[in-house]
């Protein structure tokens, strides 16, 4: 078992720096002074460097858009940047940071405006909160967060239109911005937001992470399924390195997910890349139906977290 494990691990370090770099810190335990040398050098080559040559440096924009065109746009291109971790204080994610702040996030305005998307303000607190952006725009898309969160402990980017019932999708972004905004050490409405995020976690574990609550059945097959970039979408991968992350204590609802994610080892112990979000991308970092690095790491992670 040992020799298989270094096998893997070997295999990883072969990989993307970015995959280097997280695999030193998150299986590794690697010291500070090799992973800030490790995570610089995201930057500087491999897929940092191409999405970062793919940047309009006069307007600061990928992809001539804010939010589209999916997924060469500015907004996923930076979750791209950002889930790749590169080091947060590049200049060019920086000042993207701010333009895609100021130019995506408007307080929606019933009847004169466009509803508030959920989804998208999940992302600009991961994108902006992990560059340490200063903006009251902040504060605000946490007072408007806060106050769209449903009965059942979740959000839904159709807030106006179902009130009923949380979406995983619209819950994840969410989720996993406001953990961005707690580790970067803002503190605007902290005493609300941790609540907050328990009501969420226990609206994801009531479901069994992809079940309906009250049949007991699959909500869509493709939140069991593997992918990578995860863009806006759920998954039960993403949301299990979600809970990894964000210290989530192990819980016995996580059980029939993490079998399900076991289930799709390969012979050599590696795991694949099962779909992908369709649209248009500056490169493929992986290919669907091969092995993942991506995928590899990040259940190696989830295992080294619970383990028992």
């Amino acid at each position: 078992m040992e020799d298989n494990t270094n096998s893997v691990i070997k295999w990883l370090l072969a990989g993307d720096p970015s995959i280097i770099y997280q695999t030193n810190r998150d299986l590794l335990n690697a010291d500070i002074e090799k992973l800030n040398h490790l995570r610089k050098a995201i930057a500087k080559s491999g897929w940092g460097k191409k999405f970062l040559d793919k940047r309009n440096n006069n307007t600061g924009l990928w992809g001539n858009g804010i939010y589209s065109p999916k997924w060469i746009s500015t907004t996923y291109t930076m979750l791209d940047l950002k889930n790749i971790e590169i080091h947060p204080e590049t200049k060019e994610y920086i000042e993207s940071s701010k333009i895609l702040i100021n130019t995506l996030w408007k307080i929606p305005k019933k009847k004169k405006e466009r509803y508030g998307d959920l989804c998208v303000c999940g992302m600009i607190l991961n994108i902006c909160c992990y560059a340490k952006i200063s903006s009251p725009k902040i504060d605000e898309i946490i007072d408007f967060i806060l106050g769209k969160q449903f009965p059942d402990g979740g959000w839904n980017c159709r807030w106006e239109f179902d009130k009923n019932h949380s979406s995983f999708h619209t819950t994840i972004n969410i989720l996993e911005g406001l953990k961005e905004y707690l580790d970067n050490n803002y503190t605007y409405k902290n005493r609300e937001i941790i609540p907050s995020i328990k009501k969420a976690h226990e609206f994801i574990l009531m479901h069994k992470l992809y079940k309906s609550d009250k049949t007991d059945e699959i909500i869509d097959k493709k939140m069991t399924m593997l992918s990578y970039p995860v863009r806006w979408k759920y998954d039960i991968l993403r949301c299990m390195d979600y809970f990894r992350s964000s210290c989530q204590k192990y819980d016995e609802r996580m059980e029939e997910a993490l079998e399900i994610i076991l289930g799709k080892k390969l012979t050599n112990n590696h795991w694949p890349v099962q779909q992908k979000h369709t649209g248009k991308v500056h490169f493929e970092m992986e290919a669907i139906g091969k092995e993942s690095r991506w995928n590899t790491l990040r259940v190696l992670r989830i295992l080294k977290k619970y383990k028992n």
